[in-house]
């Protein structure tokens, strides 16, 4: 049988579907983080666990996955100088490992021309025109990656500590944070020196709840953002009639705030990363594979 995998690591976990030659899903598995710029050894851990579990759930034995075709894409992988070496350390017959913008952006627009714009852990803003794909961020929340959930979780921990110190003015949702840190801004600091990307995302999420409370620390960060969104958009350059879709985990939250005119211009995406993941699989290797003698 000929097996072809769709894989999509980012900073809060990796998914990972098996299906046949046809695109039909056989088996579907999940696992831990997966940034190759932050930690490659443990990318490659959950990349493995994540396939070994599609094959358990397509009842499948796990060294049948040696002939299948993978395409991997990776939060991180832009500024990984060192892709192929992981990709040699692979089980699968073949690999191919790519961003996970690339992978996203298949997944929404399919082969047409336009643009997505991430949303998860991290964020990046990518563009196809004329089969050439642009990209503009993505590297890394530290440096990068506005908008997305690493750094927001990151910013309103500095502004719950900035309150606590008196310098901006508190908020409930500042004193929300604190209570998730047993009110100790030093437990915080703490947090902050050992926290992965993933960590910081988590606390995202309240962020958009409680601006739409009305708080006055929330919006200021939730406009920040989106004031960021906009930017990158117009930096694409795209032409009136290009798509623009909002992927990742936070597009939902993204999409009921976004402002006009960028609102009138989004479409719905047509899938999501990982369907992109083996679109890309089936696109690359499908080819090849049907090629070889």
């Amino acid at each position: 049988m000929q097996l072809f995998l769709g894989i999509d690591g980012g900073g809060t976990g990796c998914r990972a579907t098996l299906a046949d030659a046809h695109g039909n899903p056989l088996g579907y598995g999940t696992s831990g983080p997966a940034n190759i710029a932050n930690d490659p050894e443990a990318s490659l851990r959950h990349i493995i666990e994540a396939t070994q579990n599609a094959a358990s759930q397509s009842d499948l034995p796990y060294n049948t996955l040696q002939h299948a075709h993978a395409v991997i894409g990776l939060a991180g992988a832009n500024a990984f100088a060192e892709k192929q070496q992981l990709t040699q350390r692979l089980p699968f017959a073949r690999s191919l490992i790519v961003s996970d913008s690339e992978t996203a952006l298949q997944g929404a627009i399919g082969d047409s021309d336009g643009a997505v714009v991430i949303l998860g852990t991290g964020s990046v803003f990518v563009r196809r025109l004329n089969d050439q794909i642009g990209t503009i961020g993505g590297w890394g929340f530290t440096i990068s990656d506005l908008a997305g959930g690493a750094r927001l979780g990151r910013d309103l921990l500095e502004d719950t500590l900035l309150a606590h110190d008196g310098i901006y003015p508190a908020s409930p949702l500042t004193h929300y944070i604190m209570q998730q840190f047993d009110n100790t801004p030093r437990a915080i600091a703490s947090f902050a020196r050992t926290a992965t990307p993933g960590d910081f995302a988590r606390y995202a999420p309240p962020i958009f709840d409680y601006s739409q409370r009305g708080d006055i620390r929330a919006k200021a960060l939730l406009d920040r953002a989106l004031t960021t969104i906009e930017q990158g958009v117009n930096a694409m350059h795209l032409t009136p009639t290009m798509p623009i879709c909002l992927t990742g985990g936070l597009a939902p939250l993204y999409t009921i705030n976004i402002r006009m005119p960028l609102k009138a211009r989004l479409q719905t995406p047509l899938g999501d990363a990982l369907q992109g993941a083996l679109a890309l699989s089936l696109k690359h290797f499908g080819k090849h594979f049907y090629q070889s003698p």
